[in-house]
């Protein structure tokens, strides 16, 4: 009998211990309180390898440690810019199908200049300047996995997107959004009658903080002891630009003297453009109660203050790595709020690039690598100087972006035939030193797949908006000029990007193979049971699901 009720006993327990992790299980949210997607402009996949060694565990390396990271990430074509690579990350599609092909483009259709986001049937909400304020996602052609969520809550799930610029904050935000914020060069958050038809008490509170001031005040040093940053080159680099009227580009930076000569949008090139966007989503995540019901709200932030300085100062400056040991100790206190205010596990995050950037030619040049910079206004003048030559004049719309479009109204005057025009500039520009192919718009729209940069440049070509020709340079070579650095190349020193998930439904974990960007928003879509947005292939990240 001893034995019987011991036997019973024991049975209770176990199934008491079993109840209890039911329990747990059971109290584990169906679906994520909320998605951040969190966006670091300019970021190469090997800065969170090269430093390493100086990141604390709790920002970057708290969610490589704890979640999956994809070591071989790609974006899948050309031009690799911020504006495509924001709209590609959340359409799921590349800018031939969702028609962002530029920051700023020349528009066949309209012929005229456009920019990504500019909207005149709309008006700024807050204080700036007017054009800072008439944007509107309208120039966006597919659904974002922002707008999905928003329809497939019946637009109960809330959405809103954040950044120091108004494409960064917009495009990831979607048509639908509640919301979308980005900084003002008079140091406030700013939106457009798009959204609203007033900017939200708890925004006009914050921007009467005036925060940027007290970054400002702060002026900018090293954060560390010089010791740390032997990743860098040394502080004062012939291939480095002098930041906003400063004698040298070297520490520390007096921006108490930049803002007066210019105004807050200095901000954006210091590392605090990226601590008051995260004051600012902070107080968003607070004051918009997001996650806080288990209807799944969505916030894009959108940090840009690397982009501006990789810009100014390039991939090997002691300013850029300050900026990344800066941005991890900004994260960690972010991730550190959301485990307050939304709870561990009641969050899913993602964190990738727009796009990541190429080495200063000079200094790839200078280091015995035979490539250099070219400056696009001489390439403009060398193309204007041989269709003035060879035509009386130049029959030459614009050359942007790598895009070269035809006067076609000069092409009839003159009774010249387009297809002869075309192979004539092709045979010029491939005479030119930094040149590798050049594509006219038959070869591309009868891409086949077989040739890899044509394919990558298809897939970034919209035959409405793109040019007659398209030039690929060749690797190393960068249009730009003599300090800092840019992007846009289908190269893999552009299109090589961090991608991290953590959180909610992301076990840890580790992939090598090569993956592309635009998987991020259908994996979100089959995460959260919700419809693909609509121009997505629909490949996802199958790791996440294992």
């Amino acid at each position: 009998m001893r034995k019987y009720f011991l036997v019973a006993f024991t049975f209770s327990l176990l199934v008491n211990a079993q109840q209890k992790q039911l329990s747990k299980v059971v109290a584990t949210p169906k679906k994520p309180k909320l998605v951040i997607g969190i966006v670091v402009d300019q970021m190469r996949m090997e800065y969170l390898y090269r430093f390493a060694d100086d990141f604390s565990d709790k920002g970057f390396k708290r969610i490589m440690n704890n979640g999956f990271t994809f070591h071989n990430a790609h974006y899948n074509y050309m031009p690799t810019y911020t504006a495509p690579g924001h709209a590609s990350i959340y359409t799921g599609t590349t800018p031939s199908t969702h028609g962002i092909v530029g920051n700023e483009w020349f528009s066949r259709k309209y012929s005229k200049d456009m920019y990504c986001t500019d909207d005149e049937t709309v008006e700024m909400l807050g204080e700036g300047d007017k054009k800072e304020g008439a944007m509107s996602p309208k120039n966006l052609l597919s659904t974002t996995i922002t707008d999905e969520l928003r329809l497939g809550t019946n637009f109960k799930g809330k959405v809103i997107g954040l950044s120091l610029k108004d494409r960064g904050a917009i495009l990831p935000a979607g048509h639908f959004a509640n919301w979308a914020f980005w900084y003002s060069k008079t140091g406030n958050f700013i939106s457009s009658t798009f959204y609203g038809l007033k900017l939200p008490d708890w925004v006009n509170q914050f921007n009467a903080e005036k925060k940027y001031m007290d970054y400002i005040l702060k002026g900018w040093n090293l954060s560390r002891p010089v010791a740390t940053y032997n990743e860098s080159d040394a502080d004062d680099s012939p291939y480095e630009a002098k930041l906003f009227g400063a004698e040298k580009p070297v520490f520390p930076y007096n921006l108490k003297a930049m803002y007066d000569k210019n105004d807050a949008g200095i901000l954006r090139s210091t590392p605090y453009g990226n601590d008051i966007l995260a004051d600012f989503a902070m107080r968003a995540i607070e004051k918009e109660q997001l996650g806080s019901d288990d209807i799944t709200d969505f916030l894009t932030v959108s940090f840009s203050s690397t982009d501006y300085i990789g810009h100014y100062l390039g991939a090997r400056s002691m300013e850029l790595q300050d900026t990344y040991l800066r941005l991890d100790d900004t994260l960690a206190n972010f991730f550190n709020f959301l485990d307050a205010k939304v709870g561990k596990g009641n969050y899913l995050l993602f964190l990738t690039a727009d796009h990541a950037c190429a080495e200063n030619g000079k200094f790839l040049h200078n280091s015995k690598y035979n490539v250099v910079n070219i400056e696009t206004k001489e390439i403009r003048k060398a193309i204007e100087k041989f269709s003035t030559d060879t035509y009386g004049e130049n029959i030459v719309l614009d050359y942007s972006n790598f895009n070269l479009f035809f006067d076609k109204k000069k092409l009839g005057e003159k009774n010249l035939d387009l297809q002869k025009v075309k192979q004539a500039f092709k045979d010029f520009l491939m005479t030119q030193e930094q040149v590798k192919r050049v594509y006219s718009e038959e070869e591309i729209l009868a891409n086949s797949g077989a040739d890899y940069y044509l394919n990558m440049i298809a897939q970034g070509y919209d035959a409405t908006q793109d040019g007659d020709l398209i030039i690929l340079d060749k690797p190393g070579y960068i249009e730009y000029g003599a300090v800092g650095t840019s992007h846009g190349t289908p190269y893999a020193y552009d299109t090589h990007s961090p991608l991290l998930f953590y959180g909610w439904g992301i076990a840890k974990g580790e992939s090598h193979s090569k993956r592309l960007i635009t998987q991020i928003a259908p994996t979100l879509a089959q995460k959260l049971k919700i419809t693909f947005p609509n121009s997505t292939e629909g490949n996802v990240l199958e790791e996440l699901f294992k």
